[in-house]
């Protein structure tokens, strides 16, 4: 069977999402023979999304590591990362390279950002190669993929009155009034990335024991934990009246019709925290928000890390300058001489 057909290919949500679920196919026996040669996947992908081919990008990006390797300042290699995904393959004749244009990458138009490249090529290529040449479907020595260094972590952070006013103006749009708040709610108390709220259905929530598992049954755990929380008890109230008129086995519904599960709240957000008055909030925000305030109320680090689904380094670089006793042993010291 072609791998290509038009009903994978209409079903293909990303290459990374493919090339995933081919390699843990693999590890099982049961993927395809030629899934880690490249050039004709990533070549077919471009082609069938109805963009360019193969191309040539400048040596000092690709280079040969079998004989000299390229030099290239950081700031050139950031700037062409931006604007390319780039696989290295060799052939009979050439070194070829493969471009995916942003908008073929993630169906977005704008610029990738560098924590998408980075995790596209860091997690998921580089790793890729490796497998190959370990399984001997590639050569050894003959690959360099440069990465854009990990860009500095935002510490923006809402106040409480933001909050407030945040919540109050999501109820504001007719179409959203009752999934809206109750996804700002849960991201605010429960600081859990959007894509498990979105994913969240009734079941997943223990009433007796008032928690909630964020990993659904059937999901392997990733490096995006997803924790069982106890849910605070404002929450825990908001959820029963939300679930006493759910029409839907998911928590973030649309009220009107079956039910359909809500597949994004990003323009319904956005257009919230714009009335509210904190444009450059964005829902991941509400995340970071909650590991700031329980740090600025002394919850220990590790809790933080458990609740968020952080490893506990993560939370230390993002969360530890918040908290109050941050660095006091140190400060001590230094005020007795």
């Amino acid at each position: 069977m072609d791998i290509w057909d038009s009903n994978l290919l209409a079903d293909l949500r990303t290459p990374k999402r493919y090339l995933n679920d081919q390699y843990l196919a693999a590890i099982a026996g049961k993927g395809h023979g030629d899934i880690f040669n490249y050039r004709s996947i990533v070549g077919r992908l471009v082609q069938g999304a109805g963009g360019a081919g193969l191309i040539s990008l400048p040596n000092a990006i690709v280079g040969d590591r079998s004989g000299v390797s390229p030099t290239i300042s950081p700031s050139r290699t950031r700037v062409l990362s931006r604007r390319t995904h780039s696989t290295r393959t060799i052939d009979d004749t050439e070194i070829g390279v493969v471009d995916l244009a942003p908008a073929i990458i993630d169906g977005k138009s704008r610029p990738t950002a560098d924590g998408t490249i980075i995790r596209e090529l860091a997690g998921v290529l580089r790793p890729a190669v490796e497998h190959a040449i370990h399984e001997r479907r590639l050569v050894a020595g003959s690959y360099y993929i440069p990465v854009p260094a990990q860009p500095a972590g935002r510490d923006y952070w809402i106040t409480r009155s933001e909050a407030a006013r945040l919540l109050w103006e999501t109820r504001r749009d007719k179409r959203a009034r009752l999934h809206l708040p109750l996804f700002t709610l849960i991201a605010l108390y429960t600081g859990q990335r959007r894509s498990a709220i979105l994913d969240l259905t009734w079941l997943q929530i223990n009433w007796d024991r008032r928690w909630i598992n964020f990993n659904p049954p059937g999901r392997i755990q990733t490096a995006k934990r997803r924790p069982i929380i106890s849910v605070p008890r404002s929450l825990f109230a908001a959820l029963r009246r939300a679930h006493a008129r759910a029409i839907s086995p998911f928590v973030i519904a649309y009220a009107h019709g079956d039910g359909e599960r809500v597949g994004s709240v990003k323009n319904g957000f956005n257009s919230a925290a714009e009335r509210a008055g904190i444009p450059n909030c964005t829902s991941h925000t509400l995340r970071h928000t909650a590991g700031t305030w329980m740090a600025q109320r002394g919850v220990p680090l590790y809790e933080i890390a458990g609740y968020l689904g952080h490893s506990e380094k993560r939370t230390t670089e993002l969360y530890a300058h918040h908290h109050p006793d941050h660095m006091a042993r140190a400060r001590a010291a230094m005020e007795s001489h």
